[in-house]
């Protein structure tokens, strides 16, 4: 007889609100997160700047909560020398390299300075234009301007008004004495390139660059380093099946890919975090080549919250290395893309093999 499970509301029924307060108490880091560290992060022998990079972010984790040396605008428009207490650290490399990890890492460890009026904020790019979105771009710079560490993930311009915002935010901050630190596939004076007429706005994307140190990532993916190829999709039939077999103990959530995808466009990326409340297992029905660039946009930031929570992922339908069109693959876009082929595969690995999404 077939195995059955209880499953729990889909992700396409699911409407999450989420208050200003919901906003600001999020912005730390998610579950997979949670306690790593700069000892847990482990360079490839192979690649240096990952060693290197780790003794960076020591080094500024020290600068922060000191005062500053002066105006952030005084040094914008003086030259491209860094001083020593520069205001932003930007992790530049590919997916795969555990910049995320540095990022979280270098939060925590500011944290363990105990330094007195310790606040610090950690959140993806798009978690921060949603809270100037809902407080105002006055009050997120009064808020934020109290904090000593403000991390950035993912950091990427797809249009020329967030290129704007960004500029006078990270600006207004660094001139508060608030350290930045973000980590990107892109290098901040090549933000937007491919996306947008970015040639109008060099100006604002020079003056972002111009606010951090930048430390360079190499690596391989380490998600899939020295790993077998990811197992194939599951027959549409089998999945639920398998999910009862395998995961009856956890909370599995069963959606039609197409529904889901439907959903997406209604739910704001801001609250996918919180779509995915209590989900240990998604069950994906199904799944299709997305041909929307849109649609694309926003499933990469579910892979994201996806990966952020350590929910393992059964499907059937195509692979998720044919998830995105080969347009999308080597376009503008094409870091995010990849990068969220990294991460559902290697949720599907757990999910299906059984093996530890690293």
């Amino acid at each position: 007889m077939a195995s059955t499970i209880e499953t729990a509301t889909p992700l396409s029924q699911r409407t999450p609100q989420v208050s200003v307060d919901d906003l600001l108490a999020g912005l730390e880091p998610s579950f997979r997160f949670a306690e790593v560290s700069f000892d847990s992060y482990i360079p490839d022998q192979a690649h240096p700047s990952q060693a290197e990079a780790v003794e960076a972010l020591r080094g500024f984790t020290q600068t922060i909560g000191a005062k500053p040396a002066g105006s952030l605008l005084g040094r914008l428009f003086g030259g491209k020398s860094k001083p020593a207490g520069a205001a932003g650290i930007y992790l530049d490399g590919g997916f795969g390299v555990g910049k995320t990890h540095l990022l979280a890492s270098l939060y925590h460890a500011a944290g363990e300075r105990g330094v007195p009026g310790d606040r610090r904020a950690f959140g993806t790019f798009v978690e921060y234009t949603n809270l100037v979105g809902a407080l105002s771009f006055r009050r997120t710079v009064e808020v934020l301007s109290s904090y000593q560490l403000v991390c950035i993930d993912e950091f990427e311009l797809d249009d020329a008004g967030d290129t704007t915002l960004m500029s006078r935010l990270l600006r207004e901050l660094a001139d508060a004495g608030v350290k930045l630190a973000a980590t990107s596939n892109t290098l901040p004076g090549a933000l937007g390139d491919g996306r947008f007429a970015a040639d109008d706005f060099k100006r604002e994307i020079q003056v972002l660059a111009d606010q951090f140190r930048v430390v360079r990532v190499d690596g391989e993916d380490y998600r899939h380093r020295g790993l077998a190829e990811a197992p194939p999709p599951l027959a549409d039939s089998a999945v639920e099946e398998f999910a009862a077999e395998h995961f009856s103990d956890q909370q599995v959530v069963v959606d039609d890919f197409t529904a889901l995808c439907e959903h997406l466009s209604t739910v704001h990326p801001s609250r996918y975090r919180q779509l995915l409340t209590d989900v240990d297992v998604l069950v994906l029905k199904d799944v299709e080549t997305i041909t929307a660039q849109a649609l694309a946009l926003r499933f990469v930031v579910l892979a994201d919250r996806l990966y952020d929570q350590d929910v393992k992922v059964v499907a059937s339908g195509v692979p998720f290395d044919q998830l995105f069109t080969a347009e999308m693959m080597s376009g503008g876009y094409m870091k995010k893309y990849h990068r969220a082929v990294s991460r559902l595969t290697a949720l599907v690995r757990s999910g299906q093999m059984g093996e530890q999404a690293l």
